[in-house]
């Protein structure tokens, strides 16, 4: 049996040498602060994000970030308090439509309108038209800051922050002027509320006080203009308006309120606890016990793994991957609506969710032994069922079809990529899937309504040839991103066919289970979907020309491995694709999660020295700072989730070699 507390506080994060880089996290699924070497918010300016780099077309068509190695000091990581309640728009003068930035394109049987007209500035940002507002509206608020505040003179000195994993805490001591500093600080695991507990004797001199602050947010279409905001206080209460959102902030201490929200003491402790909702604010103790008594149950039920005892030097750098991961994704990803790539670190890509990510960021609590907190997102895609029937109807199509790039409200954000990707309609017949084979209770029952939805808008989206072959798109974009300037006639790319199967199969199970009558259409559209495209021996990431180009995603990989075993996958022609990406795609143009998708390809090829030698890869896109965020790029991405839990998902699929002594516990079967 594994000693849970002993292997989990191990990798407790420890930092005495402070970097930018090294913000820590606290929350709950839905609400999250990032933290610096106070503990709390202190210096929020050294965290901001630099310029983001502009993007480069490439003689392929294609616009990339510039291709270089990047250091830690270009990922600051930074200092942001958001909830999943808290989003705002900007007003556009005029109401603006999806119609206004959509594009018709002709399929095989019909004609299609995709919003993809959206002009975009050098540094990818969008500009004020109709489709530049739908993208950048709504996002998420940065709801404000929580500081400590002192003379300018009185520096910092002999630092420790410490983030306690197995209490969900973070713990900071130094001196300011010479003079010792203490600071405890958690997040309620249900509540939108922070809590601090500071002790130093500069409390009592008056040199020493939490302040509540808050930020200039900025107009996402024009980031030198201010957005209208405007903040009304009262005693230990403020009132905030940005755009078109109103929140409440209230604070509830031990010491006395001041000026606006600042909080002093004549004592020399002082609790703090500020809550962002309408919420009764607890007290700090109240919230530090129960964020304790939530953590250590995340802990002690479900999945953990253990590699102590191996003999491969690079065992207790990947066990750390794994605690931190498990942390971080039950912070940022375990909430009532899907995560943004960035979490609820900062706001990425207009703030918005991205479906297709879903699974990266959140199926693999289903294996590690959490269903419960893959479910809380689960609801929101019934709360936008009625809009993604609408979608599919007004293109053409049967049944449900789901978004790519989100906010709550479900409603697409036009994009030249985003609009075309197909590979998050499967998603929540996997996920589904997932709680069914893992023993939840009824899943069958309350998600086969969802299933049966998406795999008719499948069933329907596949379209037949003169011949009567099934074909995915044109127009379509792949998982491979790099397709999109050929978005008009890009078709069957190979992962997605292969997930076009196995989701059909899988809804058809399910009709099987429930003691239903098979779709006539599902099996038609199984029967003749197309086979995945070989050349030379190998699957092509597509069936058009240019086949494969190989940098970015190499997601034809993920039609075995990602994907159980489907008629459509030969084992043999994907070992010899696994062997060509490892030897000829340009891996630093790659992304956190493919690192898993190269892992999971191998460990059901039965090589699990090569999924461990990819998790483990040596690429800037791969490395994990102190805290465990994976940062990608300056400016845009310096944290990224879905390589988190792509890692988690892995390292639950992956059979390890006898030099590596695994201890595992709390684990699901995976699909």
């Amino acid at each position: 049996m594994i000693d849970r507390e002993r292997l989990i506080r191990r990798h407790n994060v420890v930092i005495t040498s402070w970097h930018p880089s090294c913000t820590l996290s606290l929350g709950n699924g839905d609400f999250a602060i990032g933290v610096d070497v106070t503990g709390l918010q202190t210096f929020p300016e050294a965290h901001e994000l630099p310029a983001r780099p502009a993007l480069v077309t490439g003689e392929d068509g294609v616009r990339r970030f510039p291709r270089r190695e990047f250091d830690r000091d270009d990922f600051p990581v930074p200092l942001r308090i958001q909830s999943n309640r808290g989003w705002y728009a900007t007003d556009p003068g005029r109401p603006y439509t999806l119609e206004e930035a959509s594009t018709p394109y002709t399929t095989r049987a019909r004609t299609v309108a995709y919003p993809d007209r959206m002009a975009l500035a050098p540094d990818g940002t969008p500009s004020g038209d109709a489709g530049g507002w739908l993208y950048a509206n709504p996002r998420r608020l940065d709801l404000g800051r929580i500081g400590l505040r002192f003379r300018p003179d009185m520096k910092i000195a002999c630092t420790r922050v410490e983030l306690d994993l197995w209490t969900g805490s973070v713990r900071s001591s130094f001196t300011l002027g010479g003079r010792p500093v203490e600071v405890v600080t958690a997040v309620h695991p249900e509540l939108h509320v922070v809590a601090t507990r500071v002790v130093s004797p500069l409390l009592a001199t008056a040199e020493l006080e939490v302040a509540v602050t808050f930020p200039d947010q900025r107009d996402p279409l024009a980031a030198s203009e201010r957005l209208e905001q405007s903040t009304v206080h009262g005693p230990g209460w403020a009132e905030r308006t940005v755009g078109d959102a109103r929140y409440r902030v209230a604070v509830v201490t031990d010491g006395v309120v001041r000026e606006g929200l600042v909080v002093g003491s004549a004592e020399e402790t002082l609790s703090v606890s500020v809550g962002f909702s309408e919420e009764v604010v607890p007290a700090f103790e109240e919230v530090r016990l129960a964020a304790a008594s939530w953590w250590r149950r995340y802990w002690t039920v479900g999945g953990v793994v253990s590699f102590a005892g191996s003999t491969d030097p690079r065992a207790e750098e990947l066990e750390r991957r794994v605690v931190l991961s498990q942390y971080l994704t039950a912070v940022h990803c375990s909430g009532s609506l899907p995560p943004q790539e960035s979490g609820l670190v900062h706001n990425s890509w207009g703030g918005k969710f991205h479906l297709e990510m879903h699974w990266w960021h959140a199926a693999h609590f289903a294996l590690w032994g959490r269903p419960e907190l893959l479910e809380r997102s689960l609801g929101w895609y019934r709360e936008i069922l009625a809009s993604a029937r609408a979608t599919a109807a007004a293109q053409g199509y049967d049944g449900a079809r789901w978004p790519k790039q989100v906010g709550p409200d479900g409603r697409e954000a036009p994009s030249q990529v985003g609009v075309f990707l197909i590979w998050q309609q499967p998603h929540l017949i996997h996920y589904a899937e997932l709680l069914r084979a893992g023993g939840v209770p009824d899943a069958l029952e309350r998600y086969a309504d969802l299933v049966f939805e998406t795999a008719d808008f499948m069933a329907s989206y596949a379209e037949p040839d003169e011949e009567g072959t099934y074909h995915l798109g044109p127009p379509l974009v792949p998982a491979q991103e790099t397709y999109y300037p050929d978005r008009a006639r890009t078709a069957d790319p190979t992962f997605e066919l292969a997930y076009w199967h196995w989701g059909l199969s899988t809804a058809r199970r399910w009709r099987e289970l429930l003691g239903l009558p098979r779709r006539g259409s599902w099996d038609t559209v199984l029967d003749g979907l197309a086979r995945p495209a070989v050349r030379d021996g190998i699957y092509t990431a597509v069936a058009t020309p240019p086949y494969t180009v190989r940098d970015d995603h190499p997601s034809m990989l993920m039609a075995l491995g990602f994907l159980p075993d489907t008629p459509v996958v030969d084992r043999d022609i994907m070992a010899a694709t696994l062997d060509d990406v490892l030897r000829n795609w340009d891996l630093h143009s790659t992304w956190g999660w493919d690192y898993p998708v190269i892992a999971m390809c191998a460990a059901r090829l039965g090589r699990p020295d090569q999924a461990i030698d990819a998790l483990l890869m040596d690429t800037y896109k791969n490395h994990y700072l102190a805290g465990g965020h994976v940062p990608q790029f300056p400016g845009a991405l310096s944290t990224y989730l879905p390589a988190n839990g792509g890692l988690l998902a892995a390292v639950a699929l992956l059979d390890f070699p006898d030099e590596w002594v695994v201890t595992r516990e709390g684990f699901s079967a995976p699909s």
